[in-house]
């Protein structure tokens, strides 16, 4: 499944996603989208999960949760 994460903080790593999505399952991919001209975050990222399971549990989870003081957005995506 392949899940959307809005609303983090500019200063947040894929690493710092692998890790919060990876408590609950398997993350296979994790893409934190980055500006093409400053290579800065633009404040959001798409992780798949394999496991259907395991995805739905992270996104209930961690939809709302306070992540670097930003309230994440997650849900699953539409593709």
């Amino acid at each position: 499944m392949k899940i959307l994460i809005r609303n983090l903080a500019r200063s947040t790593t894929e690493e710092e996603i692998k890790l919060l999505f990876g408590a609950h399952g398997t993350v296979k991919t994790c893409d934190l989208v980055l500006d093409k001209q400053t290579s800065e975050s633009k404040g959001f990222a798409f992780v798949e999960m394999p496991n259907i399971k395991e995805a739905k549990t992270a996104i209930k989870t961690l939809n709302g949760k306070n992540v670097a003081r930003k309230i994440i957005r997650v849900k699953q995506t539409k593709h």
